[in-house]
């Protein structure tokens, strides 16, 4: 796919400025497409110069002009061609995390599992703006209400697919460190035995003085010798 159809994907929600479509890629359409504020301004141009999109001058007081861009007619016609095409082979993963995984039990155990605890921080953090951007849109109505009512759905559409894909990266890393936790517990050495008493070893026969006695053998009691009157 070009990134000429993921702009004119985004520009169907009405004009923007290049930095408005930039902050747009980066809350929304980065779920399924990325793309660098540079990659975009030099594409706006090519778009611009084919026909597809249009631009106007906004005139500021205090701030630099800025060019507002919209979709032609041609560029209309260019998505309803571009949807009508049948897409592409879906895409693979290439995550190099995924890379190091695979090799963590000849690597450094500790470096990946913090690789993995910090892809679950990041995930966290896409979801939590995703769900911002969800209650956006939805603006306090259910999801039955909003398809309903919505003139268009393929915002909400990609955006719950992005949400599902962030939860799983979230599950996934859990159970990543779950197992990692477990092997790294189980390759730890044995504790040493508890050390004797400072009393010193048991007796080889086994039997163990009470406390307090000494090691001699006490002699019988004999009978008293009767005492002496006074």
């Amino acid at each position: 796919m070009a990134l000429r159809n993921a702009v004119m994907a985004a520009l169907l929600e009405g004009e923007a400025s290049g930095y408005d479509l930039a902050k747009g890629f980066d809350a929304s359409v980065a779920n399924f497409w990325t793309a660098t504020p540079q990659q975009l301004y030099r594409e706006l141009e090519r778009m611009e110069a084919d026909g597809l999109i249009a631009a106007r001058v906004v005139r500021q007081e205090r701030r630099p002009n800025k060019r507002l861009f919209s979709l032609t007619g041609a560029g209309l016609a260019a998505v309803h061609e571009y949807t009508a095409e049948p897409p592409g082979r879906p895409s693979s993963i290439r995550d190099e995390l995924l890379v190091k995984v695979q090799s963590v039990d000849a690597g450094d155990a500790e470096a990946v599992r913090v690789a993995v605890a910090e892809r679950i921080d990041w995930a966290k953090a896409k979801l939590a703006r995703y769900e911002r951007l969800r209650d956006k849109l939805l603006d306090g109505r259910t999801e039955d209400r909003y398809f309903a009512e919505s003139e268009r759905v393929g915002p909400y559409l990609t955006l719950q697919r992005g949400m599902a894909f962030e939860r799983e990266n979230i599950r996934w890393g859990r159970t990543a460190l779950r197992v990692l936790d477990r092997r790294a517990a189980a390759r730890q050495p044995d504790r040493p035995a508890a050390a004797h008493s400072s009393d010193g070893p048991a007796p080889a026969g086994g039997n163990v003085l009470p406390a307090g006695t000494s090691g001699r053998t006490a002699r019988p009691a004999g009978p008293r010798s009767p005492q002496k009157a006074p």
